[in-house]
C-alpha cells in the first residue's frame, strides 16, 4: 500500500487546478463534490442576501438544490420575506462557505423563479411530513404558538391522508443567475489565494482574474 499524498501536496495540486480553471461550473461542482465528502452538515448550505424595499440587507442561510450553467436554486414560500424581496428586487448574493476544507464561494447576480414543471419535481422529493409542513407553514409571518403551528401541521396532513402531496401554490423556487462567481483558498500567513470569474451578461463569456487576499 503506498502513502496517502501529503498535505502539502494534496494543496499544491489544488491550487493547480483551482488557477487553471477556464470557467466556474466545473470548478464550484469539483468543489461541492469535495465539501460533500468532508463537511459534517449540509455541505450545501449558503447564506443568501437580499435587500428590502428601503434597501437594507437581509441575509440567512438557505439549502442549494440544484446547480447549472443556468444558475443556482433554492425553494422556498414566495410570500416569505425573501420571496417578497427577491420579487421586488431579483438581485442577490450567495457565499458558500466550507469550513473543513478553508474555501468559500461568493456569487452575485440576477434572479428569476423556476418553472412550476422544475418546482413539482423538486416538492415530489421532499420527505411527506415537509410537504405537509409546507401547507402548514405561513413562512415569515408571525407565529402565537408552537402549538398553533403542531395543530396546523395536524389539519393539513388530515387533508392529505391519501395520495401524493400536491404543491401548495405560493410555494416554488428561485435561480441565482450569476454574474460574479470568486472562489477563495485559505492560505498561510492570511495570504489567501481569490480567483473571480466575471461576465458583463448572462450569455456573455466569462473572464477571469485573480484578486489580492
Amino acid at each position: 500500500m503506498t502513502d496517502a499524498p501529503s498535505i502539502e501536496h494534496q494543496d499544491r495540486l489544488t491550487r493547480s487546478d483551482f488557477t487553471a480553471a477556464q470557467e466556474p461550473f466545473a470548478l464550484f461542482s469539483e468543489w461541492l463534490k469535495e465539501a460533500t465528502a468532508s463537511e459534517p452538515n449540509d455541505p450545501n448550505a449558503m447564506a443568501l442576501a437580499t435587500v428590502d424595499a428601503d434597501g437594507l440587507p437581509d441575509v440567512r442561510m438557505v439549502l442549494l438544490k440544484g446547480f447549472d450553467a443556468d444558475g443556482f436554486v433554492f425553494y422556498t414560500h414566495l410570500a416569505s420575506q425573501k420571496g417578497v424581496e427577491l420579487a421586488a428586487t431579483p438581485k442577490a448574493a450567495l457565499v458558500f462557505h466550507w469550513k473543513s476544507l478553508r474555501r468559500q464561494v461568493r456569487v452575485r447576480g440576477t434572479v428569476s423563479t423556476v418553472t412550476d414543471a422544475e418546482a413539482d419535481a423538486y416538492f415530489a422529493t421532499r420527505p411527506r411530513q415537509a410537504q405537509i409542513g409546507a401547507w402548514a407553514s405561513k413562512q415569515s409571518q408571525p407565529l402565537e404558538s408552537r402549538f398553533a403551528f403542531e395543530q396546523a401541521i395536524a389539519r393539513e396532513g388530515a387533508k392529505h391522508l391519501i395520495g401524493s402531496v400536491p404543491r401548495p401554490p405560493g410555494w416554488s423556487g428561485f435561480r441565482i443567475a450569476p454574474l460574479t462567481i470568486e472562489f477563495w483558498h485559505d492560505r498561510p500567513f492570511r495570504l489567501h489565494d481569490r480567483i473571480e470569474f466575471r461576465r458583463a451578461t448572462l450569455d456573455a463569456d466569462w473572464s477571469k482574474i485573480r484578486l489580492y487576499p
